[in-house]
């Protein structure tokens, strides 16, 4: 594999993963509509100078230290969301491929490493995977239930060796779980259920080691 192919494969993969910025093609359009936007604003301010003197100048500054703060607040829940952190209100209103992109975030807030899907993934199932800094590993299922259906597998386990041992299971669900779930949870070893309760708290803040399962 040549050089240049090798660096597109590594790109697409980080991209997958969520740690590799947007390339120039990406942000180019937006960077032209900002300079036009700019030029315009300041042509604008020339000519209102000019018609009315320093009246216009001054309200362009008035409605800029009322509106950037307006502003900042209107985009400081997009900000804390890509950060990992989320109301019970959001969490409420996501559907299932929200709810993994939200604990993607918050694996990635507390030090994991999201693995890309492969590309045989059910994307009926979702599932989010991921490692640490000490290679260990963790799969995510989401379900209303914590013990699989009679036609679904349970979150697979790896045939080939690894020192880390079997990957920590997590079955996430926004409500409570059963008796019957709490049962199948203790049977498999190494599965923790998060309830809703604990979805919030860590959804809050709450570390993932911190949390104690529903199990």
């Amino acid at each position: 594999m040549s050089g240049r192919a090798q660096r597109r494969r590594t790109i697409r993969r980080l991209r997958a993963e969520g740690t590799y910025g947007p390339a120039l093609r990406d942000v180019l359009p937006a960077l032209a509509v900002v300079v036009a936007t700019l030029c315009a604003v300041v042509a604008g301010l020339a000519v209102g100078y000019r018609a009315a003197g320093m009246a216009v100048p001054l309200g362009a500054l008035v409605l800029l230290a009322v509106g950037a703060p307006a502003a900042m607040l209107r985009h400081r829940p997009f900000a804390r969301r890509r950060r990992g952190f989320y109301t019970p209100e959001e969490l409420s209103e996501l559907d299932t491929q929200g709810l993994a992109l939200a604990v993607s975030r918050m694996l990635r807030r507390d030090g994991w490493r999201v693995l890309a899907p492969p590309r045989t993934e059910d994307r009926v199932r979702v599932r989010v995977r991921a490692r640490d800094g000490h290679g260990r590993r963790l799969e995510v299922a989401f379900r209303p239930v914590a013990e699989p259906l009679p036609d679904e597998d349970a979150p697979s386990r790896t045939a080939r060796p690894d020192r880390t041992g079997p990957p920590l299971r997590l079955v996430v669900h926004r409500g409570a779980f059963s008796r019957r779930d709490v049962q199948w949870a203790r049977r498999q070893g190494g599965v923790r259920l998060i309830d809703g309760s604990c979805l919030t708290r860590w959804a809050h803040g709450t570390p993932l080691h911190e949390l104690s399962d529903s199990s």
